[in-house]
């Protein structure tokens, strides 16, 4: 009886001591995170657009009279020089006009000098009293009359003439044929565009807008221009042209981007494209947009003490966006780590673990072990 409250005793002992003793505290958890380094870097985030390389200068050229097209003298792609023929119209029709307005004016000249002559006979017969002031004053009418039909007839000649002219079109500049709108037989009215000539020189880059981006292509402080057939190789341009209305079937603006110091490389209808750098300033923040969450509607950021390990939200303000990143205009600093995967699983104070820290450290490890074992 002894023995068994010997051995109750010492349970209940053994029972007390284990209560008493504080459970062991659970390890705090390390989450593995992706970070970034903030940096800066000039054009962090840019806008690029896509065109195509156009002449400053396009000219639609037609006939100032009407006709038949009895010759086409150039072909697309043909390089012209100013006053060079591109089209010939059959002269038949005007060279008629012409001969009958030659002879028209023939008729009133000899008109003319007919009432010259009955006027001088008049004013004889007047000095004899064989004729009265009124017949003299009628010839001098005729007079006046016959010259007037005589300085019509001679404008209406050197119409006709013109118009003769006008059966031949010629090229107003330099440049050349981007597209043939009429062939030989044809017949054309005045002012139908029959030849486009795109001139040499200047080039644009036309290019369509989003309506989101017209403020920022109008911000952009610097333009640079490439070209698919030319990789590695840009050029400087400028805003020239900004559509005031947007296109009625793709809903964007139409904008022309001048290039400075063109050469021969740049040729008509090349795709191009146009790059708008530093859209938020000279220097800016970019972070990938998975770095952001918002809180009450304010964008945030997780920032990693180096020293501590652990995370703690910052307020940032936010700027231009492109693609998966965002410029960040405030909050955070050169230098700081972001976390830029997993934010919305972190809490303010939790240790975190960089991934890739352990990988490097790895390398660096066997380096330096490869480093002892070299003889």
């Amino acid at each position: 009886m002894k023995r068994v409250f010997a051995l109750s005793l010492l349970a209940a002992a053994a029972l007390a001591a284990g209560c008493s003793q504080k459970p062991e505290a659970a390890p705090e958890e390390v989450r593995p995170v992706r970070s970034t380094v903030v940096g800066t870097s000039h054009g962090s985030v840019g806008a690029t657009y896509s065109g195509e390389i156009q002449a400053r200068y396009e000219s639609k050229l037609g006939f100032e009279t009407s006709g038949r097209i009895v010759a086409r003298l150039v072909e697309v792609g043909s390089a012209v020089k100013r006053g060079q023929p591109l089209m010939r119209l059959d002269p038949a029709q005007e060279t008629l006009q012409v001969v009958a307005a030659d002879a028209d004016v023939e008729a009133k000249k000899s008109r003319v000098a007919q009432d010259r002559i009955d006027l001088q006979r008049t004013e004889a017969l007047l000095a004899r009293n064989f004729a009265s002031q009124a017949e003299v004053d009628a010839q001098r009418l005729a007079l006046a009359t016959s010259e007037s039909q005589l300085k019509s007839a001679l404008a209406q000649q050197q119409i006709k003439v013109n118009q003769r002219g006008y059966t031949l079109l010629k090229a107003d500049r330099d440049g050349v044929v981007s597209a043939i709108h009429a062939e030989a037989g044809q017949v054309v009215s005045p002012g139908q565009a029959v030849v486009t000539l795109a001139a040499d020189g200047e080039r644009d880059v036309v290019v369509s807008i989003a309506e989101s981006r017209v403020d920022e292509l109008k911000a952009a402080k610097t333009l640079q221009v490439s070209l698919w057939s030319l990789p590695g190789k840009t050029y400087a341009g400028t805003l020239r042209e900004l559509a005031p209305d947007t296109d009625s079937v793709t809903r964007t603006y139409s904008a022309r981007i001048a290039v400075k110091h063109p050469d021969s490389g740049l040729r008509l209808g090349m795709t191009a494209s146009v790059f708008a750098a530093n859209v938020d300033g000279a220097r800016a923040i970019r972070l990938p947009l998975t770095a952001i969450h918002n809180v009450n509607g304010q964008p945030m950021v997780w920032v990693v003490d180096a020293k501590t390990g652990q995370v703690n939200t910052r307020a940032v303000k936010l700027g231009a966006a492109q693609n998966d990143h965002v410029l960040i205009a405030g909050g955070v600093a050169q230098g700081e780590t972001v976390v830029t995967a997993g934010v919305h699983m972190l809490f303010a104070g939790q240790r975190v673990k960089v991934a890739g820290a352990a990988e490097a450290a790895a390398k660096a490890a066997g380096a330096q072990v490869a480093m002892k074992d070299k003889p």
